[in-house]
């Protein structure tokens, strides 16, 4: 199944719409503007919190926290590198390769695909395709997908 974040140029604070393969919507992640660090929240169309992703701050490396139905479920920390970007996605036991600086990377279990991201140049903000392997992994894997945007929209600030 595939899903398109396309990100709200003009809006105050992080905001993406979430569509599926026939253009329908189906989340919208929306950042907290006044805080302590990163907040995401992914609502489902009916208005529901979907995932929650929160910056953990004053650590060493980056670090966010991702939480499902209020359950903790990952946490993502990019390690230090000098040759290329790295992503950890501890408690989910899913691994990230590729080449994030172009966007085209892939999310793994086992060598077995979970979720590859691809950005679609030329277009008005940022906008990527998700093609995830299972639908029970479309919740985990858009949080994992908006998060490690998350991080290189920072590092590149």
């Amino acid at each position: 199944m595939k899903l398109y974040i396309k990100e709200k140029v003009f809006s105050w604070g992080d905001k993406f719409n979430v569509t599926d393969e026939l253009g329908r919507e189906r989340y919208v992640v929306e950042g907290e503007v006044f805080s302590w660090g990163k907040k995401l929240h992914i609502y489902d169309m009916q208005g529901n919190e979907a995932a929650f992703i929160q910056q953990k701050l004053w650590t060493f490396r980056p670090k966010y926290d991702v939480f499902v139905n209020g359950e903790m479920i990952a946490e993502i920390i990019k390690e230090i590198s000098f040759f290329k970007s790295y992503y950890t996605v501890e408690g989910l036991g899913w691994d990230v390769e590729g080449s994030f600086w172009e966007h085209e990377y892939e999310v793994t279990k086992n060598d077995v695909p979970i979720v590859r991201i691809s950005k679609e140049w030329m277009t008005w903000g940022d906008c990527y395709e998700l093609d995830i392997a299972e639908i029970a992994d479309e919740v985990a894997a858009l949080a994992v997908v908006v998060t490690i945007d998350c991080m290189i929209e920072d590092s590149s600030n």
